[in-house]
C-alpha cells in the first residue's frame, strides 16, 4: 500500500510528451517529418529534437535543416539531450541499429528501421479510410505503440477511473503484472484505496478528477512508499483526451521519478541554512563581544592606573639613590602587584580574544565548570557596575561532557547579558550547577531577580527574531541561538518566570 501527500496545480500542455531523435535522414526521415506537418499525431506531443546522417545531401536532413531542427553526422551528440525518450533507427543498416542498443543512454528507447514501414504502411490505409472510426482506431494504435516506448510511467484512465492500459515504466512503479492492473480503478491499484482519493482521504488531491472538472491537464506531486519503506516522489501530469465533440473519454496520466531532484533541492537548502545559521551565530557573538568589549575597557582602565601609580613610586624611590632595605622590600611588593595586574589584563584580552574567533565547530571532551568560569570572568566587571550580586554554587569535582567550547559559551554569555539587562539598577544573580545522577545530566541553573517575562511572551521567547526590546537594542536572536546550542548538545532548556519576580533558565546536558 501507498501513501501520498499532493498538490495539484494547473499545467499548460494537454497532450502527451515525446521526445525522439531521428537516426538516417533518408527517405523514410523526410516522410515522418511530413506526417509532423501535418498534425497527423494529433493527441500526442511529439517534439523531434534532431536528425543524424552522414551524407549531407539526405533529402531528410536537408529538410529537417529547412524546418529549423538540429542536425548532426554524429548520433552520439543526441545522448546530450536531458529529456531524450527513443531514437528512431531509420538507416535500415544492422550495425547502426546495434551500435545505438549498444550506446544508448539509460532510459532511451530504440525504434528501429520497420516502424519507418509501419508508419508508411498505415499513413496509406489512413488515406483509403475516411470513416471517423477507422481515424480513432488508427490514432489509437499510434498512441499505444509509442505509450510503451516512453521510459516515464504512464497510465491511460477511463473516465470511471479504470485503468485502461498502462506501460512496463508503470508496472515497475507499482510492482504488479500488466494483467493485474488493467480494468482495476486506478486509486486502488495505486494505494489500496475503496474509492477515489479526494474521497478517502480530502487532503489527497487528485489530477484525474481536477482533468475531468476543468478540461485542463493539471499536476500533482506524490510521496510513495515502496518496499523495504524506501520513498520516492512521484510528479504525476494528467492530460485529457477528446473526441470531435470535445467530451472527454479517456485521461493520460504521467508519471515521473522526482526524488534525485527534491533531494538535491533539500540537500541545497539545508546548506544555505546552515550557513545562514552560522552567519547569526556569528552576528550574535560580535553583539556579545561589543557589549564584553565595553565593559572590559572599565576593567582593563583600573589596573593600569594602579600600574602607572606604582611606577610613579618606584621611579621615586630610584631617584633618592641607594634605596635600604625597608624600601627594596615596597620595591618588591610592587613588583608583585603590578604582575598580577598585568596578568589580570593579560586574561581579560585573552579571553576576549578567544570568544571573538570564528573557529569551526569542535566537539571535544571538556569539563563544565571551567566554561562557567570563563563566562563569569568576562561578565564579572559588568555586574559589578550595575551592582548586581553575584552567587555561585558549582557543582564539586571534575564533570566532563562532550561538545564545543565556544558555543556553549556563548549560550551561557546571552543568559546572563539577559539577565544583567534584567537588573539596570541592582539585584542578584544566581549561578548553580548540580549532577543530576539518575539521568546523567549536569544542570546549570541562572536565577535573576529582574522584572521577568509576561506570560504572553513567555511561549515565543526562543523563535528567532522575537524580542521586547526597543528598536535596536537588540536582534531577538540570542535566546533562539541558545535553544540551538542546548538542542545541539543533546540537552534541553526550560524557563519560568513572573513580572517584576526574575526569571530562571535551567539547562541540562548529559555528561560523560
Amino acid at each position: 500500500m501507498m501513501s501520498a501527500t499532493n498538490k495539484i496545480a494547473n499545467a499548460i500542455p494537454t497532450r502527451l510528451p515525446l521526445n525522439i531523435a531521428i537516426v538516417g535522414g533518408g527517405k523514410a526521415c523526410k516522410f515522418f517529418l511530413e506526417l509532423l506537418q501535418t498534425n497527423y499525431f494529433r493527441s500526442l506531443d511529439i517534439n523531434l529534437i534532431g536528425v543524424c546522417d552522414i551524407d549531407p545531401e539526405a533529402e531528410g536532413l536537408q529538410m529537417a535543416e529547412q524546418m529549423g531542427i538540429y542536425t548532426t553526422d554524429n548520433f552520439k551528440d543526441f545522448f546530450e539531450f536531458k529529456d531524450l525518450d527513443s531514437i528512431l533507427e531509420l538507416t535500415n543498416n544492422r550495425n547502426v541499429l546495434l551500435d545505438l542498443v549498444k550506446l544508448r543512454p539509460k532510459g532511451v528507447g530504440v525504434l528501429e528501421h520497420n516502424i519507418g514501414q509501419f508508419f508508411r504502411l498505415f499513413y496509406n490505409v489512413d488515406q483509403q479510410l475516411k470513416s471517423a472510426e477507422y481515424q480513432a482506431n488508427l490514432q489509437k494504435m499510434f498512441s499505444d505503440f509509442l505509450i510503451q516506448q516512453s521510459n516515464q510511467a504512464i497510465v491511460v484512465l477511463n473516465t470511471d477511473f479504470t485503468i485502461s492500459e498502462v506501460n512496463e515504466s508503470y508496472l515497475n512503479i507499482v510492482k504488479r503484472k500488466r494483467e493485474d492492473v488493467l480494468g482495476e480503478y486506478c486509486y486502488r491499484a495505486y494505494y489500496g484505496l475503496r474509492a477515489p482519493c479526494a474521497s478517502s482521504n480530502p487532503m489527497m488531491q487528485c489530477p484525474m478528477l481536477e482533468t475531468l472538472r476543468s478540461g485542463k491537464s493539471a499536476q500533482v506531486v506524490h510521496e510513495y512508499t515502496r518496499e523495504k519503506y524506501s520513498t520516492f516522489y512521484g510528479n504525476i501530469v494528467t492530460y485529457p483526451l477528446t473526441n470531435k465533440d470535445g467530451d472527454i473519454f479517456q485521461v493520460i496520466e504521467i508519471i515521473n521519478d522526482i526524488t534525485d531532484a527534491i533531494s538535491s533541492g533539500w540537500e541545497k537548502r539545508v546548506k544555505e541554512l546552515k550557513a545562514d545559521l552560522n552567519k547569526m551565530v556569528q552576528e550574535d557573538r560580535m553583539i556579545s563581544l561589543g557589549k564584553l568589549a565595553a565593559s572590559c575597557v572599565h576593567e582593563i582602565n583600573n589596573p593600569i592606573h594602579g600600574l602607572l601609580t606604582f611606577t610613579d613610586l618606584m621611579q621615586e624611590m630610584l631617584a633618592e639613590g641607594n634605596p635600604t632595605p625597608e624600601r627594596l622590600e615596597k620595591f618588591k611588593k610592587f613588583l608583585s602587584i603590578m604582575s598580577s595586574e598585568l596578568e589580570r589584563c593579560g586574561n581579560i584580552v585573552t579571553n576576549l580574544l578567544s570568544f571573538s574567533r570564528e573557529l569551526p565547530l569542535e566537539y571535544k571532551r571538556i569539563i563544565f565548570n571551567d566554561i562557567l568560569d570563563a563566562v563569569i570572568n568576562l561578565t564579572r566587571h559588568k555586574m559589578e557596575l550595575q551592582n548586581i550580586r553575584l552567587i555561585t554554587d558549582f557543582q564539586t569535582g571534575i564533570v566532563m561532557l562532550k561538545g564545543d567550547t565556544n558555543r556553549l559559551q556563548q549560550a551561557l554569555l546571552n543568559l546572563i547579558f539577559n539577565a544583567i539587562e534584567a537588573m539596570p539598577k541592582s539585584g542578584e544573580l544566581s549561578i548553580t550547577s548540580r549532577l543530576v545522577k539518575k539521568n546523567r545530566e549536569i544542570q546549570v541553573e541562572i536565577r535573576d531577580t529582574g522584572y521577568g517575562i509576561s506570560e504572553q511572551h513567555i511561549n515565543q521567547i526562543f523563535d528567532p527574531f522575537f524580542t521586547t526590546k526597543k528598536e535596536g537594542e537588540g536582534t531577538g536572536l540570542g535566546l533562539s541561538i541558545v535553544y540551538g546550542v542546548v538542542k545541539n548538545h543533546g540537552g534541553k532548556v526550560l524557563v519560568k518566570s513572573q513580572e517584576n519576580e526574575g526569571t530562571v533558565f535551567i539547562l541540562n546536558f548529559p555528561v560523560l
